[in-house]
């Protein structure tokens, strides 16, 4: 494994005889957050002392920093960078104190969580710079890549041991995940841009280390504010999102399909008890159609559909329209057929929002044809996604799908399901009256 140290070029040890690098691999996860519990907990002067308005108080502070990506602990140890959010966190809150307490109270309370946030954080970056200087902490740091850009981060931070880290350098993406597991390492720094490492990163989250990539143009200024960039000696860091590649977000967002495919069955259940009758008096050879789709990495599950053609459709891409009853274009059309998926999300198979699953024989082709395409499958396959509510379904461009599936991969959020929920109902609602119309039309000539 081509790990090597940026001054001697010779492979780096492992880690585990340094007991400063045994403290900084347990607590660099935790440490920021317990001590801005530890400040929000210590500074609340409410007035007319009310311990469950504090601790609410505290716990929603506390997720707004988390909200905010404030509990990531920076390699650039600068508080000046991070008021703003702060302000935000001890802020935002005293809306819902409002009706217990006057303007003043409210006022002091604000100001007095905010200055103790700023110092605790403010001591806590002092103890760290002091640590790092002495080495007795430090942060084992891969830099991956072969440019020019890689070895003159691996220098500067060679060269300024307050920043804490021990960097070595790594030139074959491919070999990122072992090195990270053998090396301990706590911080990735990403250079360059080819697609060997997107296909890299992407295969090795979530990975135990926190990961920034360097901007290809990183002269230039971004509008980003400062509190959710990073640096090294002036070259600017993007820290890469965790949430939604870990097993937090994994576990939200199956909460959040159980809750709302449960409840979604409760409200459509008579609606579909109806289409179905009506699918299975229409005499298309059954009531249910069932098809093995990829619903994620080396998962194959049998996905429910109400029949809507006549035949197996197991290779084949289109449909044709003598292959659809009147009412199975109007099932296709309004996409109602789908409702069925309900269950396959309840059971865990598919997830309400998410890349379309692929029958097999189509996700091997196009995970061999088009680039990136099988990157797709790390998450659960969803009943409804980003690309199909751009209208990217049915013969339209492969490429982008995979493009559009990939995005919403990377940026998963619950927030952004709910936008495409409410688009996808918005779809299907334009699509059933739209059809109601055309019909309507017909019946009046």
């Amino acid at each position: 494994m081509s790990v090597t140290d940026p001054a001697v070029a010779q492979p780096w040890p492992l880690a585990a005889g340094n007991p400063g690098l045994r403290v900084r691999w347990q607590v660099g996860g935790w440490l920021l957050p317990a001590v801005d519990l530890v400040a929000l907990v210590l500074l609340i002067p409410v007035a007319g002392v009310n311990l469950p308005l504090d601790a609410g108080y505290a716990l929603v502070a506390f997720a707004v920093l988390a909200a905010q990506g404030q509990h990531r602990l920076r390699i650039c140890l600068r508080v000046s960078d991070q008021l703003p959010q702060l302000a935000v966190a001890a802020g935002a809150p005293l809306v819902a104190l409002l009706p217990w307490f006057s303007g003043g109270a409210l006022l002091l309370t604000g100001a007095s969580v905010f200055v103790g946030l700023a110092v605790a954080r403010g001591g806590l970056y002092a103890v760290l710079r002091g640590g790092y200087r002495r080495g007795v902490l430090n942060e084992p740091t891969l830099i991956v890549g072969s440019d020019a850009v890689a070895g003159e981060l691996a220098e500067m931070a060679a060269e300024h041991p307050e920043l804490g880290l021990r960097p070595r350098l790594l030139e074959r993406p491919g070999e990122l995940a072992e090195a990270v597991a053998a090396h301990r390492i706590t911080r990735v720094l990403v250079c360059g841009d080819g697609a060997d490492l997107v296909t890299a990163i992407r295969a090795s989250r979530p990975l135990p280390a926190d990961v920034c990539v360097v901007p290809r143009l990183h002269e230039l200024g971004m509008a980003l504010p400062r509190a959710g960039l990073d640096e090294i000696w002036g070259v600017p860091l993007i820290p890469l999102r965790r949430f939604g590649h870990g097993r937090t977000g994994e576990l939200v967002k199956r909460g959040t399909d159980v809750v709302l495919s449960g409840l979604m069955l409760l409200a459509l259940g008579p609606l579909l008890l109806v289409l179905s009758a009506v699918v299975a008096l229409s005499g298309q050879g059954g009531t249910f159609f069932r098809q093995f789709r990829v619903t994620r990495a080396g998962q194959i599950s049998e996905v429910i559909k109400l029949r809507t053609v006549n035949g197996d459709l197991e290779q084949t891409w289109a449909v044709a329209a003598d292959q659809c009853t009147s009412l199975g274009r109007w099932l296709r059309g309004t996409h109602l057929d789908e409702l069925p998926q309900l269950i396959n999300v309840l059971r865990g198979d598919m997830s309400l929002v998410g890349p379309r699953p692929e029958r097999p024989y189509y996700a091997v082709r196009f995970g061999r044809e088009i680039p990136r395409y099988a990157d797709r499958h790390r998450m659960r396959g969803g009943m409804t996604g980003w690309a199909q509510v751009q209208g990217l379904h049915g013969d339209t461009s492969i490429p982008d799908r995979a493009r559009f599936d990939n995005q919403y991969v990377e940026y998963w959020s619950p927030w952004w399901d709910a936008v495409i929920v409410a688009r996808t109902v918005g779809i299907v609602l334009r699509a059933a009256a739209s059809t109601g119309l055309r019909r309507h039309r017909r019946c009046g000539k």
